[in-house]
């Protein structure tokens, strides 16, 4: 059975509809009109337990709709949510002991407490013994450094100490299910990789996490599955490595060569490929398709004839058939 359970989810806004101005602002105190804005549209998602799931779309697509709505902050205009066998809106008690929670841009800590005095008042809302308390922050502090920070006020921490604080705060209770929307934002790479790394051993002790990030390197390091929404509906469900197995249509080599590279000459003996000059003049990229040719064949065709000094390998990242979707180029 699903860890998570979502069938036809549908959230609709009333928004005011005023024209623009002093005068709209008037008109409309007098006579009030709205209409109505779906921010998600029936959507249909599982997840099982143990899974790691990206959640990704362009700003505006209804992604932080969606954990809100998976979460119990907001209740469903139209479908039926479960999560661990419960609704999370009716039983937000009972589901807040099982989940955890980060909003990139929100925090549990207190402003004017220390961060280990925040962390105490969450082990005690949330029951925890003294001796998982005591063995979880050992954990977070090994991960994360949170010893460095932990007398500090939560007012004086970096963003970077923030965020670190605040996803030790979403799982110092050790839910099951894990909600981070945008939890590397604002922060530099060091500290990014850091996280990344804690995500992807809370996922291999059997954590289920369904992340909502901009940064696609979140996506590629912490996720096996990826769910794309758009316009409040699912474009696409499925393993991050099928996305670019379906999508990803040319592949590339970079070559340096020992002298200037002659592109008409290559384009002429080598038609089936694409030829590009590059940075220099010995540098050239040829670009083929995937279905076609694999890469070996390439190699062994031009490597026979222009014996390179160095080559490399490139393919479009998952930024880029994400990116086309958006723009509704690909269809699955």
């Amino acid at each position: 059975m699903p860890i998570l359970e979502a069938r036809s989810l549908t959230k609709t806004f009333r928004r005011p509809d005023k024209a623009s101005g002093f005068k709209g602002a008037v008109k409309h105190l007098a006579q009030r009109r709205y209409k109505n804005y779906t921010a998600v549209d029936g959507i249909d998602l599982s997840v099982d337990a143990g899974e790691s799931v990206a959640y990704v779309g362009p700003n505006g697509a209804g992604k932080s709709t969606t954990v809100k709505l998976l979460t119990g902050i907001l209740k469903p205009s139209e479908g039926t949510v479960r999560v661990m066998g419960r609704d999370p809106h009716t039983e937000r008690i009972a589901n807040a002991h099982d989940i955890g929670v980060l909003f990139g841009q929100r925090t549990q800590l207190w402003w004017d407490l220390p961060v280990e005095e925040s962390l105490k008042l969450l082990k005690h809302m949330y029951g925890v013994s003294e001796a998982d308390y005591k063995r979880r922050i050992a954990k977070f502090d090994e991960l994360l450094d949170l010893g460095e920070f932990m007398p500090a006020l939560a007012r004086t921490l970096s963003l970077g100490q923030r965020m670190r604080a605040d996803l030790a705060c979403a799982l110092i209770h050790d839910p099951k299910m894990v909600y981070l929307d945008e939890p590397t934002i604002g922060l530099d790479i060091s500290v990014k990789d850091r996280l990344r790394a804690f995500l992807r051993e809370l996922v291999d002790d059997g954590t289920t996490l369904l992340l909502t990030s901009h940064d696609l390197a979140d996506i590629e390091e912490v996720c096996e599955r990826i769910v794309v929404i758009d316009k409040g509906a699912i474009a696409y469900d499925g393993p991050i490595t099928e996305l670019k197995a379906h999508y990803i249509t040319t592949k590339a080599v970079h070559l340096i060569l020992d002298g200037p590279a002659d592109l008409p000459e290559l384009s002429e003996k080598f038609p089936d490929y694409a030829w590009a000059a590059g940075d220099a003049p010995s540098e050239v990229k040829v670009t083929y398709e995937s279905a076609r040719f694999t890469t070996a064949e390439v190699l062994a065709d031009v490597t026979g004839h222009l014996r390179p000094r160095d080559l490399s390998l490139s393919e479009p990242s998952i930024e880029d058939v994400i990116r086309r979707l958006y723009a509704g180029e690909l269809t699955k």
